[in-house]
């Protein structure tokens, strides 16, 4: 029996060994080329005065096949350093901005009705 707790053990290890770090946050900036700036927002208790506050943080995260636009929801793993401020890699895009999508196709269509 204490083999089997034995043998278990290391593979219970070995499962967590290489889970990296996963934040979901919204996108502020995807101007750059394959970089998107993700705000992930906390909520945390003030340690004085006992009130809840939001407090954000703005990660740099590498998007390859820049699927990731401004306002969307999505999720964001870390990874080895991928440049000076890049150390994310973007996981998954969970919710489009569907907003963004109307204002650029009312732009698109203003351009195309003035001379």
């Amino acid at each position: 029996m204490s083999t089997e707790t034995k043998s278990t053990a290391p593979d219970a290890a070995a499962d967590t060994r290489h889970q990296h770090q996963i934040l979901t946050g919204r996108v502020t900036s995807a101007k750059m080329e394959k970089t998107i700036v993700v705000e992930v927002l906390r909520l945390v208790q003030h340690p004085k005065y006992r009130r809840v506050v939001r407090i954000s943080k703005k990660f740099y995260a590498h998007d390859e096949q820049r699927q990731a636009k401004m306002g969307d929801t999505v999720r964001i793993v870390a990874s080895r350093p991928i440049s000076k401020l890049k150390r994310w890699r973007l996981k998954e895009v969970i919710a489009r901005n569907t907003s963004e999508e109307v204002k650029a196709d009312l732009k698109q269509r203003d351009r195309g009705a003035q001379p």
